[in-house]
């Protein structure tokens, strides 16, 4: 064979196993530097709410530990749902996280009858980042001093009292669904997409009661817009000592919390998955996250990617029960 094609043929050989070499070695590279460009924090409900309080607060943190912005993104639409999809089919390379809490992730599967993925099965979790009681206002010129008194008012007056929610299947949506199932009152529900939209109108008189997150409702209540009946986990808050619970107040098997963690799409590799856990759990357990989460009565937790997926499992299960109870779909 002539020396010179000998030596194309030796030439292509060594480029052709350069190649080969080279492709998982630039992977490892993408993911050892990610993140290169600023990330998108998918926010299933309106801005102004308790959900997009803690994902701002979070999302500040956690961008500078990782040296980009993490911008954050409202969508409301369907009780979450068309956000959630939509960030179940982004590209899983980290750019793109889920704000995920019980609405889109845990109940909606049961609640609306044309959900078009399993959130259990298309994200793979981060970390819990929070969780905390939600609390019963109604607006400051309201005659219920108490939680008793509005509930014997229910009671007594089925469907005329009406009340707001952060969408169908959010929270507060659920959390007085089950106080309803509870106690045994019938009110009727009117979905915001947001607890904000939904807080105007409280406001403005056009709605009785809410159960609502304590961050999206902190600044009324310190105003003394609205009053605070009662809260709605086990024992009272920390946050507010002097608000009886529900559970003491007559019911003590109620119980109802709101619960916010990060999750990117399946299939977002594992070492850029820990790399936003990492960032996100030393933004929320030290400095100014901390005190802020704190402050409005959550509890900074943090917990792994397997204890989340364990707790968004239970509950799924919990929340399905009560919503068949209920009797409630949406189409």
């Amino acid at each position: 064979m002539p020396k010179i094609i000998t030596r194309r043929l030796l030439c292509c050989a060594l480029l052709a196993a350069s190649t080969t070499i080279a492709a998982p070695f630039s992977g490892a590279i993408a993911q050892d530097s990610f993140p290169t460009r600023p990330m998108k924090l998918v926010v299933p409900y309106a801005a102004g709410g308790g959900t997009d309080a803690i994902a701002r607060l979070v999302a500040q943190g956690v961008g500078e530990k990782l040296g980009q912005s993490l911008v954050v993104e409202n969508n409301g639409s369907a009780g979450g749902n068309v956000a959630t999809q939509q960030a179940a089919k982004a590209e899983p390379d980290g750019y793109t996280i889920l704000m995920a809490n019980q609405g889109p992730m845990v109940v909606n599967p049961h609640l609306f009858k044309n959900v078009k993925i399993d959130p259990l099965t298309a994200f793979e979790p981060i970390t819990l980042i929070t969780a905390a009681p939600l609390v019963v206002v109604v607006p400051k010129n309201s005659p219920h001093k108490s939680i008793k008194e509005l509930i014997d008012h229910a009671q007594k007056n089925p469907g005329k009292l009406t009340y707001g929610s952060a969408g169908n299947g959010s929270a507060s949506h659920l959390a007085t669904v089950l106080l309803a199932q509870v106690t045994n009152f019938q009110a009727t529900h009117v979905p915001y997409r947001g607890a904000g939209p939904a807080l105007n109108d409280l406001l403005g008189g056009r709605m009785d009661f809410m159960v609502t997150t304590v961050p999206s409702v902190l600044g009324l209540i310190e105003s003394s817009d609205v009053r605070v009946l009662a809260v709605t986990s086990k024992t009272r808050a920390k946050k507010f000592p002097e608000v009886p619970s529900v559970a003491e107040s007559g019911w003590p098997t109620y119980e109802a919390t709101a619960w916010y963690g990060f999750a990117v799409p399946k299939g977002t590799p594992k070492e850029i998955a820990d790399k936003i856990r990492k960032a996100t759990v030393e933004t929320i357990t030290a400095g100014v996250v901390r005190e802020r989460l704190e402050n409005e009565g959550a509890e900074p937790i943090g917990n792994s990617p397997e204890e989340f997926a364990a707790m968004m499992k239970a509950e799924s299960a919990r929340w399905a029960e009560i919503v068949k109870k209920a009797n409630i779909s949406i189409d």
